[in-house]
């Protein structure tokens, strides 16, 4: 290998880093922007939090209310969570630059599934948060606390809610993404809707399996989650061909 070509591939590498270092930022400071007006504007960090609270708060007797345990839960609590709405209202810039940076290496047809798949990936998501928030909440935490021992007080801990809500929220999020994964595999060649096909009862058993472990130990939040994954990966293998036939090489097509 020449000076020029090693000189050439260092270059090339730097300016990657760069633009990769740029995408970085832009990303960060829409989540920033975002934050900011959540924070300052409508409806407040408080607000947000009370918002969130609103399931577990509906399942406990009447009059019950959360507690904080530590000093700065009370405010740190409520920002966390405007950082949490914030990313997954940015989501969608986050992900074009994502596709900016890596749109300049494909080819013309390939850039063309790019769009379609940062929006449903972008709408996936944000969809199995507000499915985790609207359906499931409610259900299992009215579960849980009616399956609590009546000679305890349920006074559920602000942080440790933040840390099961955030975590079922991102389960649901991601996995709901499954239509997108099979798309891909389809489109990359890497797995065929045949196989797919072939595969689908352990699909089914894996998907069961996975919402065992993401979800609390009980059954309702178990199928709360397998149900719509099965149901996804359906629509994975009937969307695939149609995002594959849109996506051909003008050769490919021919």
């Amino acid at each position: 290998m020449t000076e020029e070509s090693q000189s050439g591939g260092a270059d090339a590498f730097i300016s990657h880093l760069i633009e990769l270092r740029s995408r970085l930022v832009k990303a960060v400071l829409g989540i920033l922007g975002v934050f900011t007006v959540l924070f300052l504007v409508w409806p407040g960090q408080a607000a947000l939090y009370d918002a969130l609270a609103q399931p577990m708060i509906a399942s406990l007797p009447a009059g019950a209310k959360m507690i904080a345990t530590g000093v700065t839960s009370p405010f740190l609590i409520p920002m966390k969570v405007t950082l949490l709405v914030a990313f997954i209202v940015s989501l969608p810039w986050v992900l074009y630059q994502i596709w900016a940076f890596v749109a300049p290496g494909l080819y013309a047809h390939e850039k063309r599934l790019i769009a379609p798949l940062v929006i449903s990936s972008s709408g996936l998501f944000i969809g199995g948060v507000a499915f985790c928030y609207i359906f499931v909440f409610g259900k299992v935490f009215k579960f849980i606390n009616e399956f609590a021992p009546k000679s305890i007080t349920v006074a559920p801990d602000i942080e440790n809610y933040f840390d099961f809500v955030m975590s079922m929220c991102l389960a649901f999020g991601v996995t709901f993404e499954v239509p997108v994964v099979v798309v891909v595999l389809v489109r990359m060649g890497l797995v065929s809707i045949e196989k797919l096909k072939e595969i689908r009862r352990y699909v089914i058993v894996g998907a069961f399996a996975v919402a065992a472990v993401v979800t609390p130990p009980d059954v309702m939040s178990m199928l709360f989650l397998a149900v719509p994954l099965c149901l996804l990966y359906e629509i994975g293998l009937l969307t695939a061909p149609l995002f594959v036939k849109m996506t051909q090489a003008p050769k490919e097509a021919n």
